[in-house]
């Protein structure tokens, strides 16, 4: 990278793709940094030892795998975290659900005036915006009919809520995008969550980021930032180039966004405060799993299909679809704690080969704390055979439903840094909430309806402990009318943490950190039209056009 520039983006997830698309357009200099490699439809991982090598983790004492490996995860004593590392970031692996929260969300005094209330025309605009260049669609489900979408619709039956086909960023007819890039359309192989082979899923390489180099944004991947700094020549982004140590980099900026996620922006503000820049008390706080939970319905009555092809996977088997097609909106009339929102799955064929050991081991451990008569039943007996002698395609792991939930947290997370400055969430006692036990019971009900059997977080009936896992980190650095209640501002501005509304001139953050509590909903709409709006006004207190 050059010595200085206009606008340097740091992350490029939704927060910081949106951010880089819309001010390269301002005619300005702007440069996005990525700390994860870029990977493009065909690079990513097809098989089982493909997927390990694209695994690092955060231990305690020792990181393993690659530090450049695209899904990376936190394992912390409270709550773990998987986030994607990569140009794109977690877009690259996530199901793409493009949802709004609900009104009620909104209506928090977390949230700062004017975003509270969901009455700010500008936020309006940023979702108007956010829509317009992720082209979500829904699932064409008379097309090509799906049998988990056909089980997730006895669950919501069994359980009084309605089932909808969310919107998707998902491409189900070829076409060329609002970015000017041709997409494929969507096969149905179910592999989303592994990164899209053929082009079909509207990743941030599909739209943002195009869109931000047409405009003349340059992008260094494999760039990490470490910290910002300031004087009075304006703002200073350190980081290393590369994976060697000795490779440090400082680049200039007027403006530096941070679009890191939760975890890499709370964490560069965080080592930036070790370095003296001023920031609010609140840093750190308010960090929420969005009420995240996996967890199956194993070995039901019918044929579900939901796990995506490989090469394991026999000729002509079914397409499982993208990864979600259904959602049952359990939120309806039910206070805003106790409101849910369950989609369907789909695992990745590339971790097919390890699927019918370890649901087998998941079901079994799970008889511990569940009576379930289905085991003594013979159909079910063949099927769990028939899985462990032919594989994941057919028998118990086929006829397998995999629940994606969302939730309400009390967002009473903290982020800290580890003495390596490696972020970690503490959050003690976040399976106690009771919002997890309601999860965990009305999904109980959800498989009754399909005659399955409940296995709730794998993680719960493995380890006999109740950890926690999300793939929604929010929070770190959240919107606040003051310093005395958030980071940032309602334009995400940092604040100086020295006197109630003074911030950083030119020091902002777009992405899931600013989110002060739970959505209960996925978040990459709400986080691109917040990022849309702060655009805005980037642009417009400083005249740029």
């Amino acid at each position: 990278p050059d010595a200085h520039y206009d606008v340097i983006v740091v992350g490029s997830g939704y927060g910081g793709s949106a951010v880089a698309a819309r001010l390269a357009r301002c005619n300005r200099r702007v440069a996005l940094f990525e700390r994860g490699r870029e990977l493009v439809p065909g690079e990513y991982p097809t098989d089982f030892s493909g997927a390990q090598r694209e695994l690092q983790v955060h231990l305690k004492q020792k990181h393993l795998g690659s530090r450049r490996a695209l899904f990376d995860c936190y394992v912390n004593d409270d709550v773990h975290v998987l986030v994607g590392c990569g140009l794109g970031g977690t877009s690259l692996i996530n199901a793409s659900v493009v949802a709004k929260a609900a009104a009620e969300v909104f209506d928090d005094p977390a949230w700062p005036d004017p975003i509270r209330g969901l009455n700010d025309p500008e936020l309006h605009a940023g979702f108007s915006r956010a829509l317009a260049m992720l082209e979500p669609a829904q699932y064409p489900e008379q097309r090509q009919p799906l049998a988990k979408l056909s089980a997730l619709r006895l669950s919501a039956q069994r359980i009084g809520a309605p089932l909808m086909l969310p919107p998707l960023a998902v491409t189900f007819e070829p076409r060329t995008n609002a970015a000017g890039v041709v997409q494929p359309a969507c096969s149905g192989c179910g592999n989303c969550v592994t990164g899209c082979n053929e082009g079909a899923k509207n990743t941030l390489l599909m739209n943002y980021l195009p869109d931000a180099v047409a405009h003349g944004a340059e992008i260094y991947s494999q760039l990490e930032v470490s910290h910002v700094s300031q004087d009075a020549a304006g703002w200073a982004v350190h980081g290393m180039l590369g994976s060697d140590p000795k490779q440090v980099v400082t680049v200039r900026a007027d403006v530096v966004v941070l679009g890191a996620g939760s975890l890499g922006s709370t964490a560069i503000l965080l080592r930036s405060t070790r370095e003296g820049l001023p920031t609010s008390s609140q840093l750190g706080r308010r960090f929420s799993t969005n009420g995240d939970v996996l967890a199956f319905g194993y070995n039901n009555r019918m044929a579900i299909h939901g796990v995506g092809h490989s090469r394991a996977a026999p000729r002509g088997a079914p397409a499982s679809g993208p990864c979600v097609a259904g959602l049952i909106d359990a939120r309806g009339a039910h206070p805003l704690a106790e409101q849910i929102v369950i989609e369907d799955g789909a695992i990745p064929g590339a971790i097919a080969p390890v699927l019918p050991a370890g649901m087998k081991l998941g079901a079994g451990l799970s008889l511990r704390h569940l009576h379930w008569r289905h085991l003594r039943e013979l159909p079910a007996l063949w099927r769990v055979l028939r899985s462990a002698l032919f594989g994941p395609y057919t028998g118990a792991v086929g006829h397998t439903q995999t629940y994606l939930v969302m939730g309400h947290d009390d967002s009473a997370g903290r982020i800290e840094l580890d003495a390596s400055g490696v972020p970690r969430i503490v959050f003690p006692e976040a399976d106690r909430l009771p919002v997890f036990e309601h999860i965990a019971r009305t999904l109980k009900t959800c498989t009754d309806a399909t005659g399955g059997m409940f296995v709730d977080n794998p993680l719960w009936s493995t380890f006999d402990r109740h950890d926690l896992i999300t793939v929604h980190p929010l929070g770190g650095a959240p919107l606040g009318d003051t310093s005395a209640s958030g980071v940032v501002d309602e334009r995400g501005r940092v604040f100086t943490g020295r006197d109630d509304r003074g911030v950083h001139d030119g020091l902002y953050v777009t992405d899931g950190a600013v989110i002060p509590r739970s959505l209960g909903i996925n978040p990459l709409l709400t986080i691109t039209a917040l990022a849309e709006r702060c655009a805005h006004y980037i642009a417009r207190d400083r005249g740029w056009q």
